[in-house]
């Protein structure tokens, strides 16, 4: 499969990696500076920063309410790369996911990679012109109200899907190239608290 030769490729060097992101110098009750935040399809989303006291540091939680919540980070633009964060499913009756969008053209148009814990489950879709199409489904164990990694790296078609240190998806997908913002994403009524948000190329 080209896929696993390109991933292959990639693991064997080191990554450029980037210092995760915090949201300590953000304001509580606040959206983030320096990133979009919004929903695909109807709904009233709700990003804010939060303080978390277990970890002792502020996060970004989603607990609004809409098809599709994102939040992207406005100073990012891969092809290629990776990216990373730490997610924690609080509530939700229909749904409590977690996930990471890249290629993002805008609310329309890019990739996500989600884990959910009512479901335990990794997928990956494409979202184009609005609508949310499934590439691959995985079981997986996503315990809720705990911290978990997603982790997606990405190359030409090369698609890789980790949660918590195990691959789930590995594949060829290319319904959508070119440069694009990172960020986060929710599904529904989520109520989710997102970490540590890191992206960047890998080495060459």
């Amino acid at each position: 499969m080209k896929s696993l030769a390109i991933i292959a490729l990639l693991a064997s060097g080191a990554a450029a990696m980037a210092e995760p992101l915090t949201f300590d110098a953000q304001t509580i009750g606040q959206p983030p500076a320096d990133w979009t935040c919004g929903a695909t399809g109807k709904g009233t989303p709700q990003w804010t920063v939060e303080a978390d006291p277990g970890l002792g540091h502020r996060v970004l939680k989603q607990s609004g309410r809409a098809p599709f919540p994102w939040c992207v980070k406005d100073d990012v633009a891969l092809a290629d790369g990776w990216v990373e964060v730490r997610f924690r499913p609080l509530a939700g009756r229909e749904d409590q996911a977690g996930g990471l969008v890249w290629r993002w053209k805008d609310g329309d148009n890019y990739y996500v990679a989600r884990a959910n814990a009512l479901e335990n489950n990794v997928s990956l879709y494409h979202t184009t012109g609005g609508a949310r199409r499934t590439i691959e489904y995985r079981d997986a164990p996503v315990a809720k109200d705990l911290w978990h990694t997603l982790r997606v790296d990405f190359k030409d078609t090369a698609i890789r899907v980790t949660l918590d240190g195990k691959v789930y998806i590995d594949l060829n997908d290319s319904h959508i190239q070119g440069s694009g913002k990172a960020g986060v994403w929710t599904k529904a009524d989520s109520v989710t608290l997102f970490d540590a948000f890191a992206c960047g190329r890998h080495a060459p």
